[in-house]
Parts: structure tokens; sequence; C-alpha cells
């Protein structure tokens, strides 16, 4: 039966219906007025109603992650023209910049704040915009991804067709709402399956960007017993620890879904000796969201999974991965329409069943200075399938030979254990991609430094500031050689 469960409110769909009901009342009129409405609240029931209630509104929604610092929120409030703040934080946004003022509290206790812009302030939207999604992306100011209300129930419906045989009972949200994945599949996609939503906040799960408490995710996990949950690979690989040293994950897991950031193949197969139900997928927000998925009984090793019903993809002649179907219908105040196709920067390729084989970005693409193209991604997948290595970063660009930089699954690591794990991802590369030197990192790349995103992305051009001495250090020789 589809209810939405927090610490203070279970709601099941009749009392949901109410809530949304009252909450498009209190809304309304600024709906009407056509505001932006900016979302800063904790993961829970308050959040997953507003979003439901405004995306059936048609109103325009940006969810403000609580992650982002003082400046990106003040970016992100500003480039989109937002108007209008549903929060259940106000003091959090007191120091925001510009004429703010609280107005009314409404439903759940959620407060709203107004400024007043004036047109010229609020850049013009693509016609039909509902969603505009920010990520971290691999800057400080990413663009604002501009998508419809009828792309995001496409993709949800497409989805549900998929994940209904599981039978889905209980699904369990743990990462931020405020990214577009987790809303599409908790607010979304849960209900269309008939499933129970568990909206813990982020501090009951003891998931934060400065660090993870993991006796309350485990506990999170065991109380609440779900069937399905979403999870990015950093979140994945504590779980698999966590088995290794004698937690017992719940029995009623039937789906796990990981994605954001490429899986290393050594962590999936840890995953599923674990016991765990996991399965990769493949997606992006100018697509809203999935585009390919691995599910039970359909599933093939090394991909990220079958297309989705709603998707159509080809591969260029560059080895691109291009996407139709469901696209975006822009970037926040870039004239130029994305032309029904979108461009991925990917690189991958399909097989003749319609899995999808992502092999790296083409941005990040390495051309030695023998010529050679090698995709980074492709060698760090070889080096990160190898105990002990937990973190690895390629570096190659005008070079003679590939390099990387280093970090272990365990403290008491030793040199050789690491140069013997280089050793066997070497086996498995031909001689031009094969990794001729290495060095440990000092401390393990993080959201805190910089050097990852939010979903555990490496942020490539932070780790060669960062640690020039050190790769400059790995090719030295290079004229000798």
């Amino acid at each position: 039966m589809q209810t939405f469960i927090d610490h203070a409110h279970t709601l099941d769909a009749a009392a949901l219906m109410e809530r949304q009901a009252a909450l498009t009342e209190w809304l309304q009129r600024d709906v009407a007025s056509g505001c932006r409405f900016g979302l800063y609240a904790d993961n829970g029931v308050p959040w997953a109603a507003v979003a439901r209630t405004l995306h059936g509104l048609r109103a325009v929604t940006i969810p403000l992650p609580r992650h982002f610092i003082a400046s990106q929120l003040a970016h992100v409030i500003d480039d989109a023209g937002i108007d209008r703040i549903i929060t259940d934080d106000p003091a959090a946004l007191a120091q925001l910049p510009g004429a703010w003022r609280e107005e009314d509290r409404g439903p759940f206790g959620l407060q709203r704040w107004s400024r007043v812009l004036e047109a010229e302030a609020q850049r013009p939207l693509p016609p039909g915009t509902c969603k505009i999604t920010y990520t971290s992306g691999s800057t400080g100011h990413p663009k604002g991804v501009c998508l419809s209300a009828e792309a995001l129930d496409t993709v949800a419906a497409s989805l549900a067709a998929v994940l209904r045989p599981l039978g889905v009972d209980r699904h369990l949200s743990l990462l931020p709402l405020s990214t577009l994945l987790d809303e599409l599949v908790s607010v979304h996609v849960a209900p269309l399956l008939g499933a129970s939503v568990v909206l813990p906040s982020l501090r009951e799960t003891g998931i934060g960007y400065g660090g993870l408490d993991l006796e309350r995710l485990l506990g999170v996990l065991t109380r609440h017993s779900p069937d399905s949950l979403l999870l990015v690979p950093e979140l994945l690989r504590v779980l698999v620890a966590a088995v290794a040293r004698g937690w017992r994950a719940p029995s009623s897991l039937k789906f796990i879904a990981v994605g954001g950031a490429s899986v290393a193949p050594e962590l999936l197969a840890a995953a599923h000796r674990a016991g765990l139900p996991v399965y990769e997928g493949y997606g992006l927000s100018e697509c809203a969201s999935v585009v390919a998925l691995n599910s039970p009984g359909a599933e093939r090793r090394g991909s990220v999974g079958r297309i989705l019903p709603h998707a159509a993809v080809r591969i260029d002649a560059a080895g691109e991965i291009h996407v139709r179907g469901t696209t975006m219908l822009g970037y926040l105040g870039d004239a130029a329409a994305p032309g029904g196709e979108i461009a991925t920067g990917d690189l991958g390729a399909l097989d003749d069943d319609g899995y999808l084989y992502v092999r790296g970005r083409r941005k990040n693409l390495l051309i030695t200075s023998l010529g050679r193209n090698v995709s980074p991604e492709w060698v760090e997948r070889e080096l990160l399938a190898r105990n002990p290595i937990a973190q690895a970063v390629v570096i190659g660009e005008g070079r003679p030979y590939l390099s990387a930089l280093l970090w272990p699954t365990r403290a008491e690591t030793t040199t050789a254990e690491l140069a013997a794990a280089v050793e066997a991802a070497n086996a498995a590369l031909p001689d031009y991609a094969r990794v001729r030197r290495w060095a440990l990192l000092p401390e393990p790349l993080s959201l805190r430094d910089g050097t990852l995103t939010t979903n555990g992305r490496t942020r490539r051009d932070r780790v060669l500031d960062r640690y020039t001495h050190l790769i400059e250090g790995l090719h030295d020789d290079a004229i000798a050689s």
C-alpha cells in the first residue's frame, strides 16, 4: 500500500492527497503568478509532498541541495531567478543576499520566503520547464538543466514498468532528495509501484558530505527492512565492508540500484558475494535521469544495463554515446535548443541485445606523446578491480607513458601489494594503456578537499592542480625514456 513515512509522519494515499490539497491552496497564488520555487529542506515527508504538489501544478521547481556552500546556493538562487523558497530551516537562509522576507507558514510548518524580482532579472526558460536541476558537476558553478513534467513522468513510468515484476513493497530513501535520481525514484517511481516510501532525515541516516556515521546508517537499514535502495558507489563500498565485518544485510532486500559514478567491477563482484542484490545503471540529468539499467533476469556483466523503453541510443563514429527520446528542454540561459538528441560526452558501445557499455568521458580522453588515445576511466576500472586499490587517477596527456595516483583500501597496505595490483591490472591491458609508474596519494580523494564531486566522480582538474609536483615526479624521466 502506498504510504510515505518519516520520523514524524505516516501518510497513506488518502492522507497524502489531503496534505497536497492543502499545499495547493497555500501555493496556488504564487504558482498562478509564475513564481519559481526553490525547495530547501531535509529529506522527509514534507519534502516529498511539496515536490509532488509543485509537480502536479506544473510549477517551476528548483531543488536546493543542503550541502551547497553559501556561494553555490546564492549562485543557484540568482542564476535560476528564484523568487520563492519553501523551507523547513529558515535560519540557514538568513544570510541570503537580496531583499528576501519571511512570509507565512503552511502545512507541515514549512516557511515561505519571497522576494520581488524585476522581469529582466529572470532569464527566460524553455517553454514547458517544470524542473531545473543543478548537479555538482566539475566546476563551482554548474549549469541548470531544464526539464518538463512530461519528461519526468515518462522516465518514471519506464522505470516502473521494468521494476514492477520485482514486487517492491518498501523503498528506503537514503540519498538527498535534491538529487534528481533520488527524487525520481522515491517521489515518483515507488508510488507508481504501490510501495511504501521511508524518508528518514539525513541526520538519521548518518549520511553527510563531511563524513558518514556508519552505526546510524546500518541501524536505519536494519530497522526499516527495505525491499529496495538507491546507492552511490561509495555507500555500496561501505555496506560491502560492513558485511565483511559481520553485519547482516536485511533479508528483505530485493533490489539495490547503484549509479551516479563508475562502479568498479570488483566492487560489484564483492557485493554479489556478500549477498547484496546490486544492479548498475546509467543516466544523466540532461536525459531526465535514467537511460539504462540492469535488473534481475536482465543483467549483463560489465554493462550499465539494457536501454529503457523510453530511450534510444546510438554510438557515433568517435565512440560517443548519443541519447534520443526523453531529453532536456535545454540549459538555463542557453538559447540553443538540444534538438531532440543529447551528445552525452561519454564513450561507449552497444551490444546486439541493447546493453550499454560505458568506457569513459570523451573530454578525459588522453592522447599520449606517441599519439595513442586512451580513456583513463578504462584503465582506472582495471586498477579498481584489483585489491587493495580503493582510488585511482590515471595521468598521461602528452606523456610517453601512463602513470597513476593511488589510494589503498587499508591503511596497512604495503608498497609490494599495490605494485602487484598494478601489475595484475596491466596484464589485462594492451601495452600502450599500461601504467608504467605510480605514486601513493598523501590522503584519499574527498568532497572536503574538492577532488571528488558529491556523487563520487573524480574532479580531474582539481587533482592535477593539487598534486602537480607528485605527477611531475612520475614523469621526470620521460625524455630519457
